[in-house]
């Protein structure tokens, strides 16, 4: 049976297990996670924070990660401003980047959620209100999520994926990981 591990990435550390050729040494998955023989199903930017999933099995891995097979995500994104109903719209019918459009997506508005603090904490402008979306997708572009909230006028400051398909961060604290079961 293959094995799965729920990783709840900090901010600043790397999806990966090495940092090779960097002058200052960045914090990766081996700083986290001492599990031989798995492997990350999927990436996560050094500046995201949240659910990422490893494996040891090859076939899972790929079926997590390939866009082919429509594995939602969903992601808790504060954005700077408040998007009207245009922008949720933009979201959630595709919007237009440079490598395409989006596949359709669901977006809502959602009240603040109860997240850990982040360090470092966000830049706050008290002059510019900021919110919070809940925003599903079922497709993996480079950097996605904050290139369709900037195309749609409200620049990200804050992501963290919640889930993927059917496994969820609740109850993992970042920088900490749980067995999951394989599906």
């Amino acid at each position: 049976m293959a094995r799965l591990i729920l990783f709840n990435k900090p901010f600043g550390v790397l999806s990966q297990f090495t940092d090779r050729g960097s002058p200052t040494q960045r914090q990766t998955l081996s700083d986290f996670i001492d599990v031989p023989g798995v492997y990350p199903a999927g990436r996560l930017d050094r500046d995201s924070e949240g659910l990422m999933l490893l494996c040891d099995d090859g076939k899972l891995q790929a079926r997590i990660a390939d866009p082919r097979f429509k594995l939602s995500k969903t992601y808790l994104v504060q954005v700077e401003g408040e998007p009207d109903e245009a922008a949720l719209d933009l979201l959630c019918c595709g919007i237009k980047l440079k490598d395409g459009v989006t596949r359709p997506a669901h977006a809502e508005i959602i009240a603040a959620p109860d997240l850990w603090l982040r360090d470092p904490p966000i830049r706050v402008r008290k002059s510019v209100a900021d919110s919070w979306i809940k925003l599903t997708i079922r497709e993996g572009k480079n950097r996605q999520v904050r290139r369709m909230t900037a195309a749609a006028g409200y620049p990200t400051l804050r992501l963290v994926r919640w889930s993927v398909g059917d496994w969820a961060l609740d109850g993992i604290a970042p920088g900490t990981w749980a067995e999951g079961e394989a599906r």
